[in-house]
C-alpha cells in the first residue's frame, strides 16, 4: 500500500479529521535518543484501515489536530510496546494516547508469547515477514529515503490487521478492559516523576552508604538530574551513575582529592571542578546542620526483612494460583520485580511509588481488584506472626 508523506498543516488536519471518524487507529514512532534525556521525534506512522500517512513533525508547526486525535475517546489507538512511544508522545507534546490496545501486552495475555517482538508476531498471525534493515536509521535526518519510509510504514500497515485478529481473541477471553487498563496504568508511570532530591535512591549501591555519604549522593544525584534537564543530556552523559556513587562515597573536599578518583571519565574531568565540590560541600553542610535524629536513614533493602523470602514466596503461589483461575501466565499477572515492588510501598519508610503519586502495579488498574484482597490477606497474616 502506499504512503503518504505529510510535511503541511492543511493536510494533517484533513487526514486527522477522517482517522477520527474510524473505531481504531494504528500508531507507531519513529525517534532518536542516543544522548537526549528525552526521546527526539522524527516521524509519526498512522494507519485507519483507508490511508496511510507518514507524518513529519519537524516540518508541521502546528499539530493540535493530531493531539486531539491522540486523546479522542472515541478512537483506540493500536500500537506495539508503547513504553517508549509514549515518551516520545509525551516529550513532544505533553500529551500521551488514550485509551491504547497495545498488542504485545495483549500477545502475552493470549499466551503467544511475553514481550513479543512486532516482527514475530506479525509473521505469526499474518504469515508475513518484514524487513528490518533500516532500524538504525537517523530520523531526524532529512530528506528520508522511499526505502526508509516504507520501512516505516510497514510499522503500522500490518499492525490493524494484527489488532483485529488480537482484539477477537482477546474478546473471546473476556479481557478487553485488561488490555486497555494496562496501558492506562502505565501511561499514568510515564507522567509521573520523582523529584530531583529523590533520585539518590535510584543509584545502584547507595544501601551500601552511611547517612552522611548518603546525603552527599543526595545532592550530587539531584544536581545531575538537573543538570540533565536544562541540557536535555541523558543522565550518564551528565556524569556516569558509578562515578556519581564514587563522589558520593569519597567525598572529596579539594582538587586534589578529585583529581584522585581514577575512575572519571576525560567529559567528567572537564567539568569544572569547582561545581562538583561545591554540590559535595552542600550535602556535607546539610549532614553537619541537621539534627542527628534528622539524618537520612540508610536505605534497607527487601532481603534485609527477616519476612521476605517466605512472604515473596506466599504471593508467588497466590500469583500461581490466579494465573490458573484467569487462564494466564503468571508473567501477565505480576513478575517478581512488580511484588517486590508491592513489599516496598509496604515496609519502606522512603518508598518511590509514594513519591511519585502512584500505587504499586498489582493494586493498580485490572490487577487491583484481583490483588487487593490477596495483599490484605496475606500481609494481615505476617503482621500477626
Amino acid at each position: 500500500m502506499d504512503y503518504i508523506y505529510i510535511q503541511d498543516q492543511e493536510t494533517l488536519d484533513e487526514v486527522c479529521a477522517r482517522a477520527a471518524r474510524q473505531p481504531a487507529i494504528a500508531l507507531d514512532t519513529e525517534f532518536v535518543r542516543t544522548r537526549t534525556l528525552t526521546p527526539e521525534l522524527g516521524l509519526i506512522q498512522l494507519y485507519d484501515g483507508h490511508q496511510l500517512v507518514l507524518i513529519d513533525p519537524l516540518a508541521i508547526e502546528d499539530m493540535s489536530s493530531l493531539v486531539s486525535l491522540l486523546i479522542n475517546p472515541d478512537v483506540i489507538k493500536v500500537l506495539h510496546s508503547c513504553s517508549e512511544d509514549l515518551e516520545a508522545f509525551l516529550a513532544t507534546f505533553n500529551q500521551v494516547p488514550t485509551p491504547i490496545f497495545d498488542t504485545q501486552f495483549a500477545a502475552s495475555l493470549l499466551g503467544l508469547g511475553v514481550t513479543m517482538g512486532y516482527a514475530r508476531l506479525i509473521e505469526m498471525l499474518l504469515e508475513t515477514e518484514l524487513e528490518k534493515g533500516e532500524s538504525r536509521t537517523d530520523w531526524l535526518a532529512r530528506p528520508l529515503s522511499d526505502k526508509q519510509c516504507r520501512y516505516a510504514a510497514d510499522d503500522v500497515l500490518y499492525l490493524l490487521p494484527a489488532f483485529h485478529q488480537l482484539y477477537e481473541m482477546v474478546q473471546a477471553k473476556g479481557k478487553i478492559d485488561w488490555v486497555l487498563s494496562e496501558s492506562a496504568s502505565l501511561s499514568d508511570k510515564k507522567k509521573a516523576s520523582l523529584a530531583p532530591e529523590f533520585a539518590y535512591l535510584q543509584i545502584k549501591n547507595a544501601w551500601r552508604l552511611s547517612s552522611q555519604q548518603l546525603t552527599v549522593l543526595k545532592h550530587l544525584a539531584a544536581w545531575r538530574v538537573r543538570r540533565a534537564k536544562e541540557r536535555n543530556m541523558a543522565l550518564n552523559f551528565v556524569f556516569k551513575e558509578p562515578h556519581l556513587y564514587e563522589l558520593a562515597l569519597r567525598m572529596p573536599q579539594s582538587k586534589t582529592a578529585l583529581a584522585r578518583i581514577q575512575s572519571l571519565t576525560p567529559q567528567e574531568r572537564r567539568l569544572n571542578p569547582d561545581m562538583i565540590l561545591n554540590v559535595v560541600n552542600a550535602g556535607l553542610q546539610e549532614f553537619d546542620n541537621t539534627p542527628p535524629g534528622e539524618h537520612i536513614e540508610r536505605i534497607t533493602r527487601l532481603v534485609d526483612f527477616p519476612a521476605y523470602k517466605q512472604t515473596l514466596a506466599r504471593f508467588k503461589q497466590a500469583v500461581s494460583e490466579m494465573a490458573i483461575e484467569h487462564g494466564v501466565t503468571e508473567e501477565v499477572l505480576a513478575s517478581k520485580k512488580q511484588l517486590n515492588q508491592l513489599l516496598k510501598y509496604q515496609w519502606f519508610n522512603v518508598d518511590e511509588c509514594r513519591l511519585m503519586g502512584l500505587k504499586p502495579d498489582v493494586l493498580t488498574g485490572w490487577r487491583e481488584p484481583l490483588f487487593a484482597p490477596v495483599v490484605k490477606a496475606i500481609l494481615h497474616e505476617e503482621n500477626n506472626r
